[in-house]
């Protein structure tokens, strides 16, 4: 295991190519309405993405188990975890919920950042799914702190969503970000207080709760070899930011500003 610990400068670069993601998913924001499709939706987070000077960090990903990601954004509605691949098939409804996750590498450094969005009206069981999954976010931001162990972060995030009932995916970790999308540590979504490595300060890593409403099985869509779907076909919710650890703080290098403003005006 190899981890890089950002100069400021770095930082700085961090920051830039975080907050582009953060305009982007709020762009995104704008159109998420039911009638629009999923491919819709990538050429307009394609086109704003490279008109700020960016390259969308997803397309052309490669896959271990296929083909690379044809697409600049994932797009993954309802019962979809993670990796679902924009089309001109799915159409949005009302009551859907949809995860925009999103990666763009500006200067040199990447920014990688998720939001479950809520399409039209959703029940209440369904707002609570992602209320739940957000806050836990935030509960694992809490502890990124230097000094403190990988294990506060997953556990934080374990203890809050398992106390509402909600199912954890294990399969799929966050994980340090930098120069590449993908660096050392893996961050799970669950685990031990005080276990795995100590935190430092100016690590960078994308917190990333993956959270099921019911059973946290889940499986690989054949179809595209990229879908993740819920084994029990409940909904899914997904939030993630890119953060660097401080030595009393976090410091949230991207950002849900633009896109909780925007949904403050639709709702």
């Amino acid at each position: 295991m190899k981890i890089f610990l950002k100069t400021e400068d770095e930082l700085t670069l961090m920051r830039q190519a975080n907050q582009l993601v953060g305009r982007t998913l709020g762009e995104l924001a704008k159109h998420i309405k039911p009638g629009i499709t999923t491919l819709q939706l990538d050429k307009i987070a394609d086109e704003f993405i490279r008109d700020n000077g960016a390259i969308p960090t997803f397309k052309g990903f490669p896959n271990p188990y296929g083909g690379p990601f044809p697409a600049s954004i994932c797009t993954s509605v309802n019962d979809v975890v993670v990796h679902g691949v924009p089309n001109d098939t799915t159409v949005l409804k009302d009551g859907d919920i949809i995860s925009i996750d999103c990666g763009t590498l500006l200067n040199g450094f990447c920014g990688d950042s998720c939001y479950t969005f809520c399409v039209g009206e959703v029940s209440d069981e369904v707002k609570e799914l992602l209320r739940t999954t957000k806050e836990s976010l935030y509960k694992g931001i809490e502890n990124a702190v230097a000094g403190k162990h990988l294990g506060d972060i997953s556990s934080a995030v374990q203890e809050h969503c398992e106390a509402h009932g909600y199912g954890i995916v294990r399969e799929l970790t966050g994980h340090g970000i930098g120069h590449e999308m993908h660096e050392d540590p893996q961050v799970p979504n669950y685990g031990r207080r005080g276990n795995g490595i100590m935190l430092k300060a100016n690590m960078c890593i994308a917190i990333e709760p993956m959270i099921t409403m019911g059973k946290r099985d889940i499986w690989l869509d054949g179809k595209d070899r990229w879908t993740i779907r819920t084994r029990d076909g409940k909904l899914a919710a997904h939030f993630e930011h890119t953060i660097a650890v401080g030595k009393g703080k976090a410091e949230i290098l991207s950002s849900f500003d633009e896109v909780e403003r925007i949904e403050g005006k639709q709702y």
